[in-house]
């Protein structure tokens, strides 16, 4: 596996609509490894596949609870409710910001093994499920926070 480089805000995969996945081979299982390795070593909860230079609909996501989603072709189905929280992204680094998005979503997609899934989630997750997916239709969080805040570098 390896660790990709992640294209920042001003690249212009990241305003593209990243095309339909057609068919799951050994390429697609290699990006779908690498994509993990990436949101691990950068600290991150999701990544979606333009944030790495690939316009394809593929989405991974681990919010720490044990389950890493890796979402191929994926499609929000159902939102309720809202939920304001505040979010980051790996493509906009200095930056954090107030967001309103759906409390409650269900998303289909196809796994790595082709199989059709479908995951309910509730607020962390299905803010997370909703950021993914707004990347592959080329939208940053920016574009949709209500404030943004610069964030300070905490590292000594």
């Amino acid at each position: 596996m390896a660790v990709l480089k992640i294209c920042t805000a001003g690249n212009p995969v990241l305003k593209q609509v990243a095309k339909p996945v057609e068919k799951i081979d050994k390429r697609l299982t290699r990006l779908l490894n690498n994509m993990v390795e990436t949101m691990y070593a950068a600290e991150g909860v999701g990544l979606a596949a333009p944030q790495v230079g690939e316009s394809r609909r593929v989405v991974v996501i681990d919010v720490g609870d044990g389950v890493v989603y890796e979402m191929i072709n994926p499609v929000i189905t159902k939102k309720e409710g809202t939920y304001l929280s505040t979010e980051g992204c790996l493509s906009v680094p200095e930056y954090s910001g107030e967001v309103e998005r759906a409390a409650y979503v269900e998303c289909e997609y196809t796994n790595r093994q082709g199989e059709r899934m479908l995951v309910q989630a509730r607020e962390l997750l299905a803010v997370c499920i909703q950021h993914e997916l707004d990347h592959l239709d080329g939208v940053l969080f920016i574009e949709k926070a209500k404030s943004l805040t610069v964030k300070k570098d905490t590292e000594e």
